[in-house]
């Protein structure tokens, strides 16, 4: 076994595959980017090393910084955990010609499974079924049309490199086939840096269906049975679990046969997955999945299988990679119970999931009840930021529980128990889905989370009682927070009159002004101006409200939703920035990777006018009314949180 291994990563990811090298008695050495210096993945390794600046181009992605980080340390080899280096087959070669050891599979291997097209040629010639689809080298937009013709709309264009939807576009009809054409293959040259893309048949009810696999290199390859990840938003995962609901045992026989099948074609060694897109208009049947692609790396969900099996694939991976056997046969590989993962993301739900950013000044989890399993993978604590340089992943929520109906409430549990302050997140979202009646009976497919979009990141509007618990926390007389001072806990007193006070705060564009003032019996008024009576409401201190104080702001949380008030001065006086001229601003910092209109233009509602490239996503800003550009971003302008994109002259 080796003694100390380098981790080319960061987050979660980083943390995850430390906590398990220490558990083997492994040293660790981290590599960390300007944003990163202070990070948790840092400060839990045994020696951590700088790469370079924020950009990942300046510092994850620099391959060569980081084998020189593994050779000065002393490091015996490299795991490349998820995502940047993970799956590119120059850097495992120059990882091996440097003398050390790449913790994944061959080189050649990801080379036959890297590019999608030459994939599904191999998968097809190992008897692996494949989706109908043109998969060969000509990219030019006529020929591309026409076979998409010949498939049959709808068709789904994605880049032959790469993942995580980036690249991909589902096309409806021939008119739209240029337009997505583009933005698929500028999307998948900016992620991957190869435009290549296959057009594909798209499964009117799709179900994301993949096997865990695992070879080592005596030719032994397993499965770790499969997981379902069919709930999806613009084709990222969202929720995943362990097993699939409604899996047949003759399916599951057939997809994990295929599976193995597939890994040993191309003498797989190390933790990989099969993808499978499955046809779920008649249920679940043996003929009717076929091979999508293979991801060489370990998988975010990976932690579902894990709690299923209770293997840890990380400790597989460093005794395969340290030229060990496979720990366990196939006939080993027990299923046990139900696993789900949730995503908690720093995004707007109710923007079309839109990153954010921000520094987490409250983070809380849950605890679950006896009989139940929680695992909380983060790479964060209280106090860090959300970076816009990275995926924007606070932590992942996985639970396990004998069944799936067990584990799917212990899910939607911890999620309404969860508090994050400092960030818009996604867990309301991730709870009105986990507790969606077609989810919950697991009819679900990859469009589900699309149709129901609207009614799943709806946000009730924030009570009169949430209100007034936050007039009164922010007042500082609810007594919300501890304090060792004894007057402290006589809520609002005063010497000489009865105790109150006015309090401003704003929720989005809302301005609320409201008085406190204390009650005879210790309970507060909190009365809004311009209404009539006021809310009643207890001492905070003696009540079960969930709220984060953090600076210049009050979060109360109500189940998983969460409403954030900013503390206003009263004194300040608010000031038109743009002197009555109306303007689109940057919702994040980015990059104006295409510029559709000009200075003078006149323009339509819904128009699109830029494209901003941020958090690894293309984004389209498109007119919210009509009217004449006075200004527009320049492309290839990088822009920060807040900039001026586009100013109009008038507004008709």
């Amino acid at each position: 076994m080796f003694t100390k291994i380098l981790i080319a990563n960061r987050g979660e990811i980083a943390v995850r595959v430390i906590r398990t090298a220490r558990k083997m008695g492994v040293k660790t050495v981290a590599v960390y980017s300007d944003a990163d210096a202070k990070s948790l993945h840092v400060a839990m390794a045994d020696e951590a090393v700088h790469i370079g600046p924020s950009p990942v181009g300046e510092s994850y992605l620099v391959g060569d910084r980081i084998i020189a980080a593994a050779l000065e340390t002393g490091a015996e080899a490299i795991h490349p955990g998820y995502g940047f280096l993970s799956e590119n087959p120059d850097f495992v070669d120059r990882v091996t010609a440097a003398g050390l050891v790449f913790i994944g599979p061959s080189a050649a291997s990801i080379r036959a499974m890297g590019l999608k097209d030459a994939a599904k040629l191999l998968m097809e010639k190992a008897g692996v079924p494949v989706v109908p689809g043109y998969h060969g080298d000509g990219q030019a937009l006529v020929l591309l049309a026409t076979k998409a013709r010949e498939i049959g709309y709808p068709v789904l264009i994605k880049a032959r490199a790469g993942g995580g939807g980036k690249g991909m576009r589902r096309v409806e009809s021939p008119d739209d086939f240029a337009e997505a054409l583009s933005g698929a293959k500028r999307e998948a040259k900016a992620s991957f840096g190869d435009e290549h893309v296959l057009v594909e048949k798209y499964v009117e009810k799709p179900r994301h269906i993949e096997c865990q696999v695992f070879g080592d290199n005596f030719g032994n390859a397993v499965h770790l049975f499969e997981r379902d990840c069919s709930a999806q938003r613009r084709h990222q995962k969202v929720i995943e679990e362990a097993p699939a609901p409604g899996m047949p045992a003759e399916m599951r026989a057939a997809m994990t046969d295929a599976a193995v099948k597939a890994a040993k074609a191309i003498k797989y060694s190390g933790a990989g997955t099969i993808e499978f897109i499955v046809d779920a208009s008649g249920g679940l049947r043996p003929d009717r999945f076929w091979f999508m692609e293979m991801n060489t790396r370990l998988q975010v969900e990976h932690p579902v299988t894990e709690m299923v099996t209770g293997v840890d694939l990380v400790e597989w991976q460093l005794r395969v990679a340290a030229g060990e056997k496979l720990p366990m046969t196939q006939k080993e590989i027990k299923l046990d119970g139900h696993a789900f993962e949730a995503r908690i993301y720093a995004e707007d739900p109710t923007r079309g999931f839109l990153p954010a950013i921000g520094t987490l000044h409250h983070l809380q989890f849950a605890d679950v009840a006896a009989g139940a399993k929680l695992r909380v993978e983060t790479g964060v604590r209280a106090g860090d930021a959300v970076s816009p340089f990275y995926d924007p992943m606070i932590a992942k929520l996985v639970v396990h529980g004998p069944d799936r109906e067990t584990a799917l409430t212990v899910l939607a549990d911890v999620l309404e128990r969860t508090e994050i302050a400092g960030s818009v997140t996604n867990t309301s979202f991730l709870a009105a889905l986990a507790r969606d009646p077609d989810f919950s009976a697991g009819d679900v497919d990859t469009g589900l989370i699309a149709r129901k979009q609207e009614a799943l990141t709806a946000v009730a509007p924030a009570s009169p009682e949430t209100v007034a618990q936050a007039v009164l926390a922010a007042s500082g007389m609810g007594g919300a927070g501890a304090s060792g001072d004894p007057w402290d806990a006589l809520a609002g007193y005063a010497h000489f009159h009865a105790g109150a006070r006015r309090t401003a705060l704003r929720r989005g564009e809302e301005e609320i002004v409201a008085r406190v003032s204390v009650r005879p019996d210790g309970r507060f008024d909190v009365a809004l101006d311009g209404s009539e009576g006021a809310v009643t409401i207890s001492p905070l201190r003696g009540q079960n409200t969930r709220i984060a104080r953090w600076p210049g702001h009050v979060t109360i949380f109500e189940g998983a939703a969460s409403y954030t008030f900013a503390i206003q001065d009263p004194f300040a006086k608010a000031a038109d920035a743009e002197a009555g001229i109306a303007s689109m601003r940057a919702p994040m910092p980015g990059l104006v990777k295409v510029v559709k209109a000009i200075s003078g233009e006149t323009v339509r509602k819904g128009q699109p006018l830029l494209i901003l490239e941020a958090m690894k996503m293309e984004h389209t800003v498109a007119a919210p009314h009509d009217g004449v550009i006075a200004e527009i971003a320049a492309e290839g302008a990088q822009v920060t949180d807040g900039t001026v994109l586009v100013r109009f002259e008038e507004a008709v």
